[in-house]
């Protein structure tokens, strides 16, 4: 993706503060400050792990979110939960009927028993495999203590099982169930999810996928065998999980990033591979808010496809970016024998030095063996593939490439009652600003903003509408083009997955440059200070969202709906 180094470079944007914060505070005392993490502060809450060379801002000592803390199952013994155990393929046919209780789980993570959510009790919860053009019947039970929905993420579903509460349908209560009919016209891989505080359950493990399989056996190319590769982080100190906001989320301005790397939910993930052997991934990101960019080491990687659709064309990439809620298919060949790494390997920001720092974290380690993959595909492998059905299907829609937007939006943010310091510093913010973040440059600044002090905002220029005011209405046939800007100047820009539900849209231009291949997406990076292209295929009635995809920027506020109608 274009776009993802830094606009401009400067001495620091929190150089001046951190200078002063020195002054302020010797080098014991901000040691001091540091160690609070390690205690219970007031009202059962833990400050985020921080990096021991990072300043504490001034005035923010002993200082603790506005909303209360809140794990699931506090003061409870883990013991008394199931133990969670890993997740089980559940292969459907048209008609058939699949019973999803929503459960609270042990797990151990990081060498912590924690309680947390599990679908029927799995991480992640059941990989359900369908054929494409099929429905199935999925009957969810509620049994954890707040209400919850499913929200099929990336289908073209109807409208009334979209799993969205007060727009859908009612949420599912304590002890309710409520029938989801799954109808899935297109192949690939999508995921399911809450659409209620995904801040906290999606967090704690309620995520699956689904994998809708094309009748054509040629769809993907060759490949000796398939890998499902779901990306999450979570955020933990040296006693457990961190607790999360109880009536709204914490870690409201970057989203809450988290410091333990997992792979289909499990720590320390590992693979066995022969060599020369090609194993398709399908990666999805689950994560609250952290983007990947995901590497494989000396291997060779082909792109194949994306959320809704294969690419017009195969490629050759050196990593795959994936913000949450998108998925990405990719071949990849192992063609040397030994250890490999694949790593999420970053540009990290420090605000307080005003640098760029590389961060690399393994997700998963590879062993491949020294004999040969049989049957060996390098041929097959080795050839770029067109699509020529994809090619045409974009055919239908390039005459409106080109044309004036319907309908923009701009993406910026409000914010009240943060304590002054936090303001003072992300008004000190303007030397340069990151097209993407990838880490947590201000920990404790972002765990004490709350959706009740943050707004995020997607603004209608034309009407200066925002968020739940907006009122789009489109008819089933259009073809809408939407631009989105991402306003550098607001008071703490950042990057954002634009997600829409219920249709599929194509990314045709990023900073007025054309996109030469084209993949038909539902979720999409919309890079600080950038504008992108929108055409959206609309197809589906129903009242719909859009929203950003970090969890906590849609809880606060970033999100509307849209009429389709017949």
């Amino acid at each position: 993706m274009r776009g993802h180094g830094p606009r401009r470079t400067g001495r620091g944007v929190y150089a001046a503060l951190g200078a002063l914060v020195a002054v302020a505070a010797p080098l014991s005392a901000q040691h001091e400050m540091h160690n609070m993490g390690h205690m219970t502060m007031e009202a059962g809450w833990r400050m985020p792990p921080m990096d021991m060379e990072m300043p504490m801002l001034p005035g923010l000592e002993g200082a603790i979110p506005v909303v209360g803390p809140f794990l699931p199952g506090m003061g409870m013994d883990p013991a008394m939960f199931p133990e969670a155990r890993p997740s089980e393929i559940v292969r459907m046919a048209d008609g058939d009927t699949l019973d999803i209780s929503v459960s609270m789980v042990r797990r151990t993570l990081a060498g912590h028993e924690t309680v947390m959510y599990g679908y029927n009790g799995q991480y992640p919860g059941p990989l359900i495999q369908a054929p494409k053009d099929a429905t199935v019947v999925v009957r969810v039970t509620n049994e954890i203590q707040m209400p919850t929905t499913i929200h099929w993420h990336g289908v073209r579903i109807e409208n009334r099982f979209d799993g969205v509460p007060d727009v859908t349908q009612k949420a599912i209560e304590r002890g309710e169930s409520f029938t989801y009919q799954v109808n899935v016209p297109d192949a690939g891989m999508f995921w399911y999810h809450p659409h209620v505080r995904e801040d906290v359950q999606q967090d704690l493990g309620l995520f699956g996928n689904l994998l809708v399989e094309s009748p054509d056996p040629e769809y993907y190319g060759a490949s000796n065998r398939e890998e499902i590769f779901v990306l999450d982080d979570i955020l933990m100190d040296e006693r457990g999980l961190l607790p999360f906001g109880d009536r709204a989320p914490t870690h409201a301005l970057m989203g809450r990033f988290g410091n333990v790397f997992m792979v289909n939910g499990r720590t320390g993930y590992r693979l066995s591979a022969a060599r020369g052997e090609v194993i398709r991934f399908y990666l999805t990101n689950v994560a609250n808010t952290r983007t990947f960019n995901v590497t494989f080491g000396n291997a060779r990687v082909k792109l194949v496809a994306s959320d809704v659709s294969r690419f017009e064309r195969e490629e050759w990439v050196s990593s795959v970016v994936i913000a949450p809620a998108e998925r990405y298919v990719v071949d990849v060949r192992f063609e040397e024998a030994g250890e490999m790494a694949i790593t999420n390997a970053v540009q990290a920001v420090d605000h307080f030095r005003g640098t760029f720092r590389p961060e690399v974290d393994t997700l998963a380690t590879v062993s491949v063996a020294a004999d040969p993959a049989t049957p060996d595909l390098g041929a097959e492998f080795a050839t770029l593939r067109t699509h020529t059905e994809v090619v045409r299907d974009m055919d239908a829609f390039r005459a409106h490439f080109d044309r004036a937007p319907d309908h923009e939006l701009v993406a910026t943010l409000r914010v009240r009652d943060l304590p002054l310091p936090i303001v003072q510093s992300m008004e000190m913010d303007t030397l340069y600003v990151p097209p993407m973040e990838w880490n947590d440059a201000m920990p404790m600044m972002n765990w004490l903003s709350s959706a009740e002090q943050v707004t995020w905002i997607l603004r209608d220029p034309a009407t200066g509408a925002e968020n739940g005011d907006i009122d789009w209405r489109f008819r089933v046939g259009d073809v809408v083009k939407i631009r989105i800007f991402n306003d550098p100047r607001s008071i703490h820009p950042m990057h954002h997955p634009f997600h829409i539900h219920g249709q599929r849209f194509l990314v045709t231009h990023v900073d007025g440059v054309p996109n030469t291949n084209l993949v038909w997406k539902d979720t999409a990076i919309i890079p600080v200070g950038s504008t992108v292209d929108l055409l959206l295929d609309v197809t589906n009635p129903g009242t719909w969202m859009a929203h950003c995809h970090i969890a906590e920027h849609l809880h606060s506020g970033m999100m509307f709906s849209f009429v389709v109608e017949e």
